[in-house]
């Protein structure tokens, strides 16, 4: 395979060591590989990259090894041409891996033939802007989790606030539960405390506030409450860091904030469009059959049942309309006279026979006798769904009519 990078280093990771394998030209197979270990301190990474430097490296990989590799890029970047963190997935996926091979040799012998890609890294003040952004999703979603425990402290006690107010964590919740904390007890005084929309549902705050709220879960309460105060301050200051770095950015922010709203609206006509489109399948699927097919479809439900309980007389009447009404070729006479033959009954339904299909030139043999162990007919085979008619007896079928 063809080789990309004469001078490529691979660095294989670990919590307390890093080994490197710097692969370079040389007399055996066309290069050599040189090989180090080193501790994870920031003494030793420097070190590392002094080293990688005096090897004469040109490109450094190394995988994605979770937060233990983060030092060690965050020191040699900017160092060498090319600093690569690659996807550890796709580094397993390659084929062709020696059993003798250390992971940073592996590593080098990949990279120097482009059979791996490096993964993409912010600058360094996105990851910073990342890392507080993760962060205060970490803050928020405990929050969230504190809340729900002073839910269930409450629903301990046989507080039922959550079912008469919208949340356990309102202005007037956050007040009742304040003054049960600091000793009261009176559920008409504890519900008087509530406000705006609240004051509405007095009657049943009194029956929702009627509980065992006792002196441990005070403790309790108290301290959840402590926490949930603390986190919401920890991501006020968050919040607040992170819009300050984000004012660079700001132009950028808004090209794609109006970006992703025009998408977003552009989605929601075509949403809207296909909507209409389906209600108007839909109540044109529902509406009433035209006059023309009811009287069908009535005249087809009149006509069954009297053709199943005697199909003989009526399937002779309607070969000889169908065969007085329309001009026939001999061979299509011959079959319809044939003691083999029956139609469909005439009739309120509209009947017409299908056109002789046989090649021109070639006369029509002459119909074969019913054999005498059989009757001369059988019930015909009708498919009400497609208005089709055929009369067969045990040898072949005699004629076919269609009916409306």
């Amino acid at each position: 395979m063809k080789q990309i990078g004469d001078r490529v280093a691979g660095l294989d990771v670990h919590r307390d060591a890093v080994v490197a394998c710097c692969r370079v030209p040389g007399t055996r197979h066309g290069f050599k590989s040189i090989k180090r270990s080193f501790a994870t301190t920031s003494g030793e990474f420097a070190e590392l990259g002094q080293w990688l430097l005096e090897a004469g490296a040109t490109t450094v990989v190394m995988e994605a090894t979770g937060v233990y590799r983060k030092p060690v890029y965050y020191t040699l970047e900017g160092l060498f041409e090319e600093l690569w963190l690659c996807n550890a997935q796709h580094v397993k996926n390659v084929p062709g891996r020696q059993a003798d091979l250390t992971d940073a040799e592996w590593l080098a012998d990949v990279a120097a033939h482009g059979m791996v890609r490096p993964s993409f890294i912010p600058p360094a003040d996105i990851r910073a802007i990342r890392e507080m952004t993760r962060y205060r999703k970490t803050q928020v979603d405990a929050r969230t989790k504190e809340i729900q425990r002073l839910e269930k402290v409450l629903q301990d006690a046989g507080i039922k606030l959550s079912s008469v107010a919208s949340g356990v964590w309102s202005k007037s919740a956050r007040e009742i539960i304040e003054a049960m904390i600091n000793g009261e007890r009176d559920p008409k005084v504890l519900a008087q405390m509530a406000k705006s929309r609240m004051r509405a549902k007095i009657p049943q705050l009194e029956e929702a506030l009627s509980g065992t709220f006792t002196t441990h879960l005070a403790l309790v309460c108290r301290q959840v409450i402590d926490h949930i105060d603390f986190i919401e301050q920890s991501i006020a200051t968050l919040s607040t860091e992170i819009a300050s770095r984000l004012a660079p950015y700001e132009a950028t922010l808004t090209i794609w904030a109006d970006t992703l709203e025009a998408d977003w609206n552009l989605k929601l006509r075509e949403l809207a469009d296909a909507q209409d489109d389906y209600g108007r399948a839909r109540d044109a699927a529902a509406a009433p059959l035209a006059e023309e097919h009811q009287v069908r479809i009535r005249a087809l439900a009149t006509d069954l049942p009297a053709l199943w309980a005697d199909p003989g007389p009526r399937c002779a009447s309607a070969s000889a309309s169908s065969d007085s009404s329309s001009p026939m070729s001999p061979s299509s006479k011959a079959t319809s006279t044939s003691p083999r033959t029956s139609g469909c009954p005439a009739g309120p339904l509209a009947s017409s026979r299908l056109p002789d299909r046989s090649p021109p030139g070639k006369p029509t043999p002459p119909p074969r006798p019913p054999s005498p162990s059989s009757p001369s007919h059988r019930r015909p085979s009708v498919i009400p769904s497609r208005g089709i008619c055929v009369a067969t007896t045990p040898s072949s079928v005699s004629s076919t009519t269609l009916v409306a």
